[in-house]
């Protein structure tokens, strides 16, 4: 998936309506920064007609604060105990669709959560790190988009990629491989996984 590919807009017709696999309730969606959860998650809920849930944008719809004020004003601590709650609950939910942040898997009790809930599909989004950071700056170029200050620092951003690229292939019940596929792609890629097992 090209840095182009990545950041299509959502269409603004509704498409034709894919099935996820009876034996399913929910898709988790992981991988790093700019691998293209958010992305693919749209058009994975828009295909599907399930419910997408960001679980950053939960997070901050449960707290009231933004991530990075979180973050900034109570620590790393507060925010990975509000994740961990923020996703026991919406794995609790069925038909949906569920974009982790990039550090959640990172958490042990995440990571059991989703292994032991059943009829889960863990999804890791993956693209090698040259392609994930040229995403992220190419985004990075929209006003509107989430700062992303771990870039900042190339060499910090690259050893926190390969502390948690284990933890994304460890948790996944499917990987789809991103780099030379577009967004709409990627979702079928996705669910012809899904229908395999």
């Amino acid at each position: 998936m090209s840095t182009a590919t990545l950041d299509l807009e959502m269409p603004t017709q509704t498409t034709t309506r894919m099935p996820v696999p009876a034996h399913y309730d929910r898709i988790v969606l992981t991988g790093f920064m700019g691998s293209g959860k958010t992305t693919v998650g749209k058009l994975l809920a828009e295909s599907t007609g399930w419910k997408l849930v960001d679980l950053d944008r939960e997070i901050e719809r449960r707290d009231g604060r933004s991530v990075p004020q979180i973050f900034a004003e109570s620590g790393e601590s507060a925010f990975r105990r509000a994740e961990a709650a923020a996703l026991a609950s919406v794995l609790g939910q069925r038909r949906v669709i569920i974009a982790l942040g990039g550090g959640a898997p990172e958490e042990l009790g995440n990571r059991l959560l989703l292994e032991q809930t059943p009829r889960t599909a863990v999804v890791y989004l993956s693209a090698d790190f040259a392609e994930l950071v040229a995403r992220c700056r190419k985004e990075a170029e929209d006003p509107a988009a989430v700062a992303r200050p771990v870039l900042a620092d190339a060499d910090v951003a690259r050893e926190r990629f390969a502390r948690r690229k284990p933890h994304y292939e460890r948790i996944a019940d499917h990987v789809v491989e991103t780099g030379s596929l577009t967004a709409s792609q990627c979702v079928d890629a996705l669910l012809a996984k899904l229908a395999s097992k």
